[in-house]
């Protein structure tokens, strides 16, 4: 396949073939024959799969998928606009920028798995090197799971290297319960060859545990679901983190008692490396760094979905009259009106949306958009010496599997298929979350309605809500976003958005978007049915 997915993966490739490093070796570089002889050195090179290749799709498809299609958020910019409205086209430049991200990620991955490999066939330790491939197939695994959410039947690629050497570039798409098999497996092989304690920051065997039990939960199998969620709950590896806005707010917190996998950013020079989703959330009046678009804010139905006395309303959105007391902006002393602004928020950020604009001078104090909201998770202030911010650029972890999601996956699971559940282990799993931490009443009976409520609210603006809708199945996600309202306060949309048609002939196809047209239009092969990887 000659399109740029497959490139970029068939250049990085190349230099990971064992007749490249072993047939003529440089005299003064690194070989697979002379390097990858310790563990540090493999970790250094598994440490590349947290952050860049995950940047494309972090940076606006993340919200795009996972918030503004699930209606969490609404937007009144184009680059979100499609994905609220259910109109994305194949030339989307999120659709291609998330396509690109995973099969990015999925290449680098390759390099390294292929590369330790030819180190072990040459004599290379396996207890050293076994660790680095678990560690690239877990975040290959992790890879194909979201192609396979997204896309549904996609192209699985395990050696960009012999595509270039065949010159056979011409790859079909696999039917999704393929891809998550596939996904499955190198879970599985992460969970034997993980440590059970990681560095901080890495995965580990339970990391592994966990991210096997959100596949089976996706797909439907609940016995496996629960083994594998129960794994991670019987360890006592994990808890919930005490400061919930902490997690989301502060760097200082990243890889807390919570995280089983999260993304890794750094605030440097090189772009790519840094969380960049404050530029985009922040109000406008928060930030330094001319940053803080509100191009995606709570919608009126997520913040509809929040029960009277949540405490995690306050800690993941901002709403008239909250107060930030450690966000202190202060603009550059240039001029009257900023000395004046400074003095006016030396005690800390007031998220204020009064009707009538106040300023001082130039500088505007409060906001006012279309749902008098914007989202604090990912907003870490405006910055600090022990809190860096530049423009587009913070260094705050992207979470991509907490425990809360694990104590909720296990209720799920050990719900099933049944109506109601009031199993002690699965109330008591969800009762941390529901009643420990957002301060709500014990429940004493779990419905699926009672869980999918409770993961809409505790993983807002975490990418993961338009997947809960999917994977209920056509119908109840025609019904959910049928009833959604999606406007904002200035108006509404009477019936929320509807564009999922039951007169199309495979209307569950709706629930997956389109291939980038760039892809199909250099690989016809991606226009044809999915068949079988296995």
């Amino acid at each position: 396949m000659k399109n740029k997915f497959l490139l970029a993966l068939v250049v990085l490739a190349l230099g990971s073939c064992k007749k490249t490093f072993t047939d003529r070796p440089s005299l003064d570089q690194p070989t697979v024959a002379t390097f990858y002889n310790t563990a540090a050195q493999v970790k250094g090179a598994t440490g590349t799969l947290y952050g860049l290749p995950w940047f494309d799709y972090q940076d606006k498809a993340f919200a795009c998928i996972g918030e503004v299609m699930g209606g969490n958020s609404y937007t009144g910019d184009g680059a979100y606009a499609p994905f609220m409205n259910f109109s994305v086209s194949s030339t989307d430049p999120r659709l291609s920028e998330a396509w690109n991200s995973f099969y990015k990620i999925m290449g680098s991955a390759n390099v390294l798995i292929n590369t330790f490999e030819d180190k072990k066939a040459l004599g290379g330790d396996p207890a050293i090197l076994n660790p680095g491939i678990a560690e690239a197939r877990f975040i290959r695994g992790v890879s194909v799971f979201f192609i396979a959410r997204i896309w549904g039947d996609a192209p699985i690629v395990t050696d960009p290297g012999k595509l270039a050497v065949s010159g056979e570039f011409q790859i079909p798409r696999y039917l999704q319960e393929d891809l998550l098999r596939f996904a499955i497996e190198d879970l599985q092989y992460a969970e034997a060859n993980l440590p059970e304690v990681a560095d901080k920051g890495r995965v580990s065997k339970y990391s592994a545990k966990g991210m096997m039990a959100k596949v089976y939960l996706y797909k439907k199998d609940y016995t496996n679901a629960k083994l594998k969620s129960g794994e991670v709950i019987a360890s006592n590896k994990y808890q919930l983190f005490a400061d919930y806005h902490g997690m989301f707010s502060s760097s200082a917190n990243n890889n807390n008692s919570e995280s089983l996998f999260a993304l890794q950013w750094v605030n440097s020079s090189q772009w790519g490396t840094q969380n960049s989703l404050q530029a985009y959330t922040a109000p406008a009046n928060l930030l330094v760094t001319s940053d803080g678009w509100s191009s995606t804010i709570p919608s009126l139905d997520l913040l509809a979905a929040y029960q009277p006395g949540d405490k995690r309303r306050k800690w993941s959105i901002m709403e008239h009259g909250n107060i930030y007391p450690t966000w202190k902006p202060q603009r550059p002393a240039l001029t009257p009106n900023d000395i004046d602004y400074n003095d006016f928020m030396k005690n800390g950020y007031i998220y204020d949306t009064g009707s009538t604009p106040r300023t001082i001078g130039n500088p505007l104090l409060n906001v006012r958009n279309s749902s008098r909201s914007n989202f604090s998770k990912y907003v870490v202030g405006p910055g600090s010496a022990t809190e860096p911010v530049e423009k587009q650029k913070t260094q705050i972890n992207t979470y991509l599997l907490r425990y809360a999601d694990v104590l909720l996956i296990f209720a799920e699971a050990t719900l099933g298929a049944a109506a109601s559940t009031t199993d002690a282990a699965a109330l008591d799993a969800f009762n941390k979350v529901h009643h420990d931490r957002a301060g709500l009443p014990t429940v004493t009976s779990l419905t699926e309605d009672d869980i999918f409520k409770e993961r809409r609210v505790e993983f807002a603006f975490e990418g993961d809500y338009w997947f809960d809708i999917q994977r209920r199945g056509f119908a109840k996600a025609q019904a959910i976003i049928a009833a959604q309202e999606r406007g904002q306060i200035d108006y509404s949309w009477p019936g929320g958005i509807n564009s999922f048609h039951t007169t199309l002939s495979l209307p569950y196809k709706q629930l997956y978007l389109p291939i980038p047209l760039s892809e199909v239009s250099q690989n016809p092969k991606l226009n044809e049915p999915a068949v079988h990887y296995y």
